[in-house]
């Protein structure tokens, strides 16, 4: 029993939700708390994870064209007071360093907490003809954000992300650009990520401080809320008036700039654990699992038992991310602690399946056995794994279908917050008063109002005055 308590001690998500997370998140060790508080480590096994979405996300930007730079993590007071609305936006949340070593700073510089009024002032020396244009540039760094709430992955005080900033000639240009990289992270989602998402434009009360338009994808987590997957910004020329970035047109005239920002952080981890997880813990979609596949020797002392697992383990390594382990656990606890770290295939082998020239395939996704000849493994192995990967998406479309749900006025509104889960369609008349009045009387916020628009009535949910978009609301975090 005392092999099985690892798993054991893993709050019900059914039970209380916030707990599970918090125990998948320690004990699949992927982060770790800190002596500064609100702030994580991130362990091997969740860097890994990082590293794997970094690594296909940047693929997928630079082909379309993106280029990858680094800028400064500080900030001075006065750079960050040229643009108003953006300094308003993150002041609650910005941390200040007002010495130098034992000396007091002429001015005080602020750690970054998003890099726009750096990028303006980079490119306001970079760009000088229309021939400059545009600009696409990414870089990957970390934020710091002075958040009084702290859960690892989902809001910490300092966090991985990559942030986009590209200037362009055109208002089209720039529009463009910022539709294009949300469908970027769409696509990236839910291929990569098996989380599917809706797209959508925030509205003005919820759209990014300084923006002329945000655009979001909205994902559904297990337990009903939304989680804000990725934003992309057009900033239109606000950020070029403010900092005085303009080019020279082909008829030798000055011109401000359009500018786009767009990012995704580490919070992309903590939707891959509350859209996939289970009681026993991780469960991976194999694009992003660092290890896909491990093999485990059975009965292991037995001749031949090692032997045949390093064989096939030098074999497999040249198709699939694969470990074996041979520690000197049970079976049955490298079982547990598998299922907890979410590898998504356990194969087994021991000497009844050396002899029969097979081995044992188990899933984690839905834990369906299956025995394969040692001449077919990879081959299996290979299908198994694209099928784990189109089955974890087909799942959590499932749930988010079945629990959107339409309401055409504030009865069934409160009833299905109150009492039910998930994503709410609905018309709203596009008052902010009536959006904060909805979100104080029901803690639920607009997530979006999405791309593709339902006609689902002619008056607000809230207000009864006419409707002018189809909403979704929802609790998030």
């Amino acid at each position: 029993m005392a092999e099985k308590k690892k798993v054991e001690q893993i709050t019900s998500m059914d039970v209380d939700f916030a707990q599970w997370y918090t125990d998948v998140v320690r004990k699949a060790e992927l982060t770790d708390y800190t002596s500064v508080k609100g702030c994580m480590v991130i362990k091997p096994y969740g860097y890994a994870i990082w590293e794997l979405i970094q690594r296909q996300l940047d693929d997928r930007f630079k082909e379309a064209g993106v280029e990858n730079v680094y800028l400064p993590m500080f900030i001075p007071e006065s750079l960050l007071q040229k643009e108003k609305d953006h300094v308003e936006g993150f002041a609650p949340e910005v941390a200040w360093v007002t010495k130098g070593g034992l000396s007091e700073l002429p001015e005080k510089i602020c750690v970054r907490p998003t890099s726009e009024t750096l990028f303006c002032d980079f490119y306001s020396k970079e760009v000088e003809s229309y021939r400059d244009l545009p600009k696409v540039y990414n870089q990957w760094c970390s934020v710091v954000r002075w958040e009084k709430e702290t859960r690892p992955f989902l809001r910490s005080r300092e966090f991985l992300w990559q942030e986009g900033h590209t200037v362009h000639a055109t208002a089209e240009d720039a529009e463009a650009r910022t539709v294009q990289m949300l469908n970027i992270y769409a696509d990236f989602c839910e291929e990569v990520l098996a989380m599917p998402v809706i797209k959508g434009r925030k509205t003005e009360k919820e759209k990014f401080a300084g923006a002329e338009a945000t655009y979001t994808i909205e994902a559904l987590m297990h337990d009903g809320k939304g989680l804000q997957s990725g934003t992309s910004h057009n900033f239109g020329d606000g950020f070029a008036k403010a900092f005085g970035i303009q080019y020279q047109d082909k008829d030798n005239k000055l011109q401000y700039v359009h500018q786009t920002s767009w990012g995704v952080s580490t919070r992309l981890i903590g939707g891959i654990i509350m859209v996939h997880g289970d009681d026993n813990g991780l469960v991976l979609p194999p694009k992003v699992a660092p290890v896909q596949v491990m093999l485990v020797p059975i009965q292991q002392a037995k001749e031949g038992v090692l032997d045949k697992t390093n064989e096939l383990l030098a074999e497999l390594k040249k198709d699939f991310r694969v470990k074996a382990d041979t520690t000197d656990k049970s079976p049955g606890y490298k079982f547990a602690e598998q299922e907890m770290r979410g590898i998504p295939l356990r194969v087994e082998i021991g000497p009844r399946d050396i002899a029969a020239g097979q081995a044992v395939i188990c899933r984690r996704d839905n834990g369906e056995k299956e025995t394969v000849a040692f001449t077919e493994l990879s081959k299996r192995i290979a299908e198994l794994l694209d099928d784990i990967q189109k089955s974890l998406y087909e799942k959590a479309k499932a749930h988010r279908d079945a629990n959107t749900r339409v309401a055409k006025n504030w009865d069934e509104f409160t009833d299905i917050i109150n009492n039910k889960q998930g994503f709410i369609k609905a018309m709203w008349c596009g008052d902010q008063d009536c959006e904060i009045d909805i979100k104080e009387e029901t803690g639920a916020t607009t997530r979006c109002m999405p791309f593709e628009q339902e006609n689902l009535g002619d008056v607000c949910v809230h207000c009864g005055k006419p409707a002018k978009k189809m909403v979704y609301f929802g609790r998030a975090y």
